[in-house]
C-alpha cells in the first residue's frame, strides 16, 4: 500500500502551520518562557527542525538494516537540538522546509516493499516506514498544538 493521500498532504502542508501560528510575534517574544521550566514556542520550533534529520536517518536505517531498534528521541540528548537553539528563526524555518522536501522526496520514491520495512520503537513496538510517517506527522501536530497554545498566551500577556 503506497503512502495515503492524507500522509502525503500533511507532509506537504502541515509544517506551514508554524508560520501561521507565529505570525506577528518576534523571535524574542517566541523565546519568552510562558510556562517557566517548559519549552517556549521557539524551543518547540527548534525541536521540529532538529527532529527531521533524525527522522531521515531512521528511514535510511530501516531501508538498510533488518528491523533496527531505536531509542526514544529525547531532544535534550540530541546535540543537533542544542546547535539549532542557536539558530535564528528564519534559518530554522528554512531548515524545516528543506528537510521536509527531502523527506517527501525519499518517501515518494519508495515502493510498497520498502514502505513495509520497519524499525522497533521502545514504546510503540514494530513500526513500518508507512506508519512511522504517520507517527512523525502526529508528533509534529502535537507540537503545533503546543505552539498554538503558547503563542495564544503570548498574545494576551501584557509584558511579554
Amino acid at each position: 500500500m503506497p503512502l495515503s493521500e492524507s500522509i502525503l498532504a500533511r507532509l506537504q502542508y502541515q509544517h506551514y502551520t508554524i508560520n501561521e501560528l507565529i505570525a506577528a510575534l518576534t523571535e524574542e517574544e517566541l523565546k519568552h518562557p510562558v510556562n517557566p521550566g517548559k519549552w517556549s514556542a521557539f524551543d518547540n520550533v527548534v525541536h521540529l527542525a532538529a527532529y527531521q534529520p533524525t527522522f531521515i536517518k531512521r528511514i535510511n536505517l530501516m531501508l538498510n538494516e533488518q528491523t533496527p531498534m531505536f531509542e526514544r528521541y529525547v531532544a535534550d540528548n540530541d546535540p543537533l537540538f542544542h546547535q539549532y537553539l542557536k539558530k535564528s528563526l528564519p534559518d530554522l524555518l528554512n531548515d524545516i522546509s528543506t528537510d521536509r522536501s527531502n523527506i517527501i522526496k525519499i518517501l515518494r520514491q519508495l515502493n510498497e516493499e520498502e514502505l513495509h520495512c520497519a524499525g522497533r520503537h521502545p514504546v510503540y513496538g514494530l513500526i513500518t516506514i508507512n506508519s512511522w510517517a504517520d507517527f512523525f506527522l502526529l508528533h509534529e501536530a502535537h507540537h503545533l498544538w503546543t505552539i498554538f497554545q503558547l503563542t495564544s498566551m503570548l498574545r494576551i500577556m501584557p509584558n511579554k
